[in-house]
């Protein structure tokens, strides 16, 4: 990134928490996890970004998150809202929609269905996994950039980010990255550093949606024929920790 550490504040989900930490450490962030609700307003005034992330929420959780994005909102750094399967249960989708409400969020990062649910929309769902919309990712990101205010990120075959007014789509990427845990949740970790060193918001989004995609598609090239889904986690943690300005520029494909 540059000379700057940004501290990165996430309150997010037990099954990616140590590999959300890891990938901030790997890009050049500091990342701190604290999530009790006496504590969380103090820490984001170290902080330079907040990441919410609602994969295992629980009420005491939840209350954390409004406590923060609140305290983070009055300090002016971003939110990045990662609304894990959102559009699975109705009951997670009112929570997400209750903490629109209450926190101004910068960045929001999903796949179609979770950002689909999030305005409104019906799709179906499994878990964590993308359903299929007849609206366009493109067409969606820009309504939901328009509606949540909020810069909009979709992850996907083509990852489309949104300002409500610009709209940028990278082909990067590989299908493993669909196949570890964590890289959804690893890319707002991502987003979340860039965003924590610029005002620039819309472009620390799409710097850390391609760096991810990127990230993936270089540690598969990278694979000898016996490595599997195993050493493809390991590979792509390296890319992350070892990409750069040339390699990014060399790389990166926007359609």
């Amino acid at each position: 990134m540059n000379d700057r550490n940004p501290l990165v504040h996430h309150i997010t989900n037990s099954v990616t928490i140590n590999d959300c930490a890891n990938v901030t450490l790997a890009i050049g962030g500091s990342p701190v996890m604290a999530t009790n609700i006496e504590e969380v307003a103090d820490m984001v005034q170290l902080a330079d970004a907040l990441v919410i992330n609602f994969g295992t929420t629980d009420e005491s959780m939840y209350a954390s998150m409004i406590r923060a994005g609140q305290a983070a909102n009055k300090k002016g750094i971003p939110v990045i809202f990662d609304p894990v399967g959102v559009g699975a249960t109705p009951f997670r989708t009112r929570r997400a929609i209750d903490l629109l409400n209450k926190v101004n969020v910068s960045i929001v990062r999903g796949n179609v269905t979770e950002v689909y649910a999030l305005i409104g929309g019906k799709a179906t769902t499994r878990g964590v996994d993308a359903g299929e919309l007849t609206i366009s990712k493109v067409e969606l990101a820009l309504k939901a950039s328009q509606q949540l205010q909020a810069i909009t990120v979709i992850s996907g075959e083509h990852d489309v980010i949104s300002d409500g007014a610009e709209t940028v789509q990278i082909s990067n990427g590989d299908i493993w990255l669909t196949r570890i845990t964590g890289t959804g949740c690893m890319t707002a970790s991502l987003i979340a550093c860039f965003a924590g060193i610029t005002e620039d918001w819309y472009s620390a989004a799409i710097a850390g949606m391609s760096v991810m995609s990127l990230a993936g598609e270089r540690a598969k090239k990278a694979l000898n024929d016996n490595d599997g889904i195993g050493t493809y986690r390991i590979k792509l943690m390296d890319e992350i920790s070892l990409m750069n300005e040339q390699k990014w520029a060399e790389g990166v494909r926007f359609l």
